[in-house]
């Protein structure tokens, strides 16, 4: 279900066990520099000229055991920083081991191997990138192909440095595996999700309650509809949509399947908490609208119910900190996760594996950020990273379908944070089979979420 994401103090461990360390060393170097060598070739068949970007550490050893491999196979490789009439540059300036921003006078490197116009092949990670983080604090190599050692680093799966690293090729160079806190999430996890038996009923085969549908706004029921049928699509057996009665009518000419109550004024927690009577797991947001009356509601169930909830979308803003009963899975994108934290986006996507946790830790729940690298924060345990999605999910109503869908998994009984990590793969499985990913929308998730889970 998992594949190890390496911290730098991890790789640093893995190395260290190797038989014979630290005077096996050269060893290493010698399988890691020749893997860059056969990777570039393979890459660049049409190169003539390699320059090679060599640190003092290790990193820039395995660059230096590069360039000797590729003159042998007749390329013309040099170690140098004048990068004139190069093919390929080779960086190998800092390693996994590199924090904090780079000085002057590499940033001002980095920045000419950024602007030398051909391809750049990264060793190990792209220098700048933090290994253990993703974060870049300063400048960065932007490389088309990263050849990184013996498992994935954390910083090549989390943005912003997977936005960095191009092509990523894992090397084996001889090294054990080592348990690693952060993981990434493989289509394997979708096995878990229970599918129906022929004892089920609608109820035990995962009974979802929908909470939304600010009324006087179309667009906010046909958003509650769309979770509902995400839910539904995602083998949910039976799935209630709970809305303001305004928003009832749009409600039944939107959706068929569900089971539509209307709350009269004033009587919205009340009708919610009779209709999560049978459910196994809410989903509160989608739709829902964003005034006083919408937050007391979201902080009352919470409150009250004991069962999972979902909490996304409207149900995020004027979140707190409270006395929840409820189990919450808190799934916001960068913008709703960042006022739970009173920053701004851009610090949230610089720090994404920290502003997870850290919702995670301050609200006693888990944290579904929602992105390119979906990340899956949870109290005390190690961050699941999901990048199963392609680019057409960045789409609207596309973070509805998520909700459905873990709501779904969710009243199955999958523990919140598998049931979080197998919904976010679900959901970017969906979004691969759509055949035109260009102009992709949300309902064609929906549409393809049977086959996903098939």
């Amino acid at each position: 279900m998992f594949e190890a994401l390496y911290s730098a103090a991890e790789m640093r461990a893995a190395e260290e066990a190797y038989p014979g360390y630290p005077a096996t060393v050269p060893e290493l170097m010698e399988r890691a520099g020749a893997a860059v060598a056969t990777e570039l070739l393979r890459a660049y068949p049409t190169a003539r000229r390699v320059v090679a970007v060599c640190g003092d550490g290790s990193n820039g050893g395995d660059g230096r055991v590069a360039v000797r491999g590729l003159r042998e196979a007749g390329l013309g490789a040099e170690e140098t920083d004048v990068l004139d009439g190069a093919d390929v540059v080779i960086d190998a300036l800092f390693g996994t081991g590199f924090r904090g921003a780079p000085r002057k006078e590499a940033a001002a490197l980095i920045e000419r191997i950024n602007t030398s116009g051909v391809p750049v092949v990264a060793v190990d990670i792209p220098s700048g990138v933090d290994a253990s983080t993703g974060e870049t604090p300063g400048a960065a190599v932007r490389a088309d192909l990263t050849v990184t050692f013996h498992g994935l680093k954390v910083g090549l799966a989390v943005a912003p440095g997977r936005f960095l690293a191009g092509e990523v090729v894992v090397a084996g160079i001889g090294l054990r595996p080592v348990a690693t806190a952060a993981q990434r999430v493989t289509t394997e996890i979708l096995r878990l999700v229970p599918h129906r038996g022929a004892e089920d009923t609608k109820y035990t085969a995962g009974s979802v309650l929908v909470v939304g549908g600010s009324p006087g706004m179309t667009g906010a029921a046909a958003l509650t509809s769309l979770a509902a049928e995400a839910a539904l699509r995602a083998d949910a057996g039976y799935v209630t949509v709970a809305v303001p009665e305004a928003s009832l009518p749009a409600v039944e000419a939107l959706v068929l399947e569900p089971v539509k109550v209307g709350w009269p004024d004033g009587r919205a927690l009340e009708t919610v908490l009779a209709a999560a009577g049978r459910a196994g797991a809410v989903a509160l947001g989608p739709g829902l609208g964003r005034d006083e009356e919408a937050h007391a509601l979201v902080r009352a169930l919470l409150e009250r119910l004991e069962l999972p909830v979902v909490v996304d979308a409207d149900a995020l803003f004027g979140l707190e900190p409270g006395a929840w009963k409820a189990r919450a899975v808190l799934t916001p994108h960068a913008g709703e996760l960042a006022r739970l934290l009173g920053r701004d986006a851009a610090w949230v996507n610089a720090h994404r594996l920290e502003a997870a946790s850290t919702v995670a830790e301050r609200f006693s729940c888990v944290c579904l950020l929602k992105g390119a690298d979906t990340i899956v924060a949870a109290p005390g345990e190690g961050a699941l990273v999901c990048d199963l999605g392609p680019p057409s999910l960045a789409t609207a109503g596309s973070g509805d379908v998520l909700s459905g869908i873990l709501a779904a998994f969710l009243a199955k009984g999958l523990e919140p944070r598998l049931a979080a990590a197998a919904a976010a793969a679900a959901h970017g499985v969906a979004a691969t089979l759509v055949p035109h990913q260009a102009g992709l929308v949300a309902s064609d998730i929906v549409e393809h979420l049977p086959a996903a889970l098939g």
